[in-house]
């Protein structure tokens, strides 16, 4: 009989209205009861830990498929991991990639058109106060990004405590870069006291939901840690997401022996592969614009 159609403690099966849960952290075993899974818990625990902690890495070590920017919405092109190569609206939350920002303000200029946002059409707000009120009024819609950009702006005032509401309420919401904020407030124990386990838990989400900076900083501390092998791990899926830092501690990896051949080679091709796929003519041409 499958070791997974009994309850791990007493041995009862699953049969009309006995439903056996599997433990919430390793999933190897079921449970008919609470009172079973304390009984158990003693004969369980070394394995369950073990396994919880195989699971966890497998998450925590995924490379992800893009970096927490994801695509511009018009081009289908990833985004670049500078986040001031996008600008974010305030009427619809869209992060647009520079090279299509820059296309609409040329075809209103030929076309003597008014400045409307490139993806949703919404007339560009005249004022700061206008511009306020469209972000304002994305918050109360609980958008993640407009949330963090609310975040940004308390910090820079120095109001820790509602920067952390804010960052708190996206991270909620799957955020990555609220996430990574609020790891830099447990780090520097600014609106809340120093805490090293959330500091790494937040860390962590935004590693796995492709924050590049994040997944570089979890490396580096796991290098400080004396852990090589894990460090560099990081360090090669922030590479494969366009992180120029990431590469360049493989580098001095490789040199003193830490980092494989192989692996050094296959992360120049990631990084690479992923400094390309952000390249268009014209975010080129909008790099150009913006450098005269």
């Amino acid at each position: 009989m499958d070791d997974s159609s009994c309850c791990a403690s007493c041995g009862i099966t699953a049969y009309d209205d006995i439903e056996l849960k599997k433990c919430d952290a390793c999933k190897l075993v079921r449970y008919c009861s609470v009172k079973c899974q304390k009984d158990h818990r003693s004969k369980h625990e070394r394995a369950c830990k073990q396994r919880a902690a195989e699971l966890h890495d497998e998450i925590l070590f995924r490379q992800p498929e893009s970096s927490h920017l994801g695509d511009c919405p018009l081009c289908y092109l990833p985004h670049p991991i500078d986040r001031s190569k996008a600008v974010t609206t305030g009427c619809c939350s869209k992060m647009t990639c520079r090279g299509c920002y820059h296309a609409n303000l040329m075809r209103e200029f030929k076309e003597a058109l008014d400045h409307v946002c490139p993806f949703c059409r919404h007339p560009a707000p005249k004022t700061v106060e206008e511009a306020d009120k469209l972000l304002m009024g994305r918050v109360e819609s609980n958008d993640p990004l407009s949330l963090v950009e609310v975040g940004a702006r308390r910090y820079s005032e120095g109001d820790y405590a509602s920067a952390f509401k804010y960052w708190t309420k996206s991270a909620e919401l799957g955020d990555a870069e609220a996430h990574f904020h609020l790891f830099i407030l447990y780090h520097d124990g600014k609106a809340v006291e120093k805490d090293r386990k959330k500091e790494v838990y937040h860390l962590e989400k935004a590693a796995i939901a492709g924050h590049p900076i994040g997944r570089y900083n979890l490396g580096c501390a796991e290098f400080d840690d004396g852990s090589i092998e894990r460090a560099v791990k990081h360090f090669m899926i922030a590479a494969n997401l366009g992180h120029n830092c990431a590469i360049q501690r493989l580098k001095e990896g490789f040199q003193s022996g830490e980092v494989g051949k192989e692996d050094f080679a296959t992360a120049l091709r990631g990084h690479q592969a992923a400094v390309d796929a952000t390249k268009s003519p014209q975010r080129s041409e909008a790099a150009k614009q913006e450098q005269k």
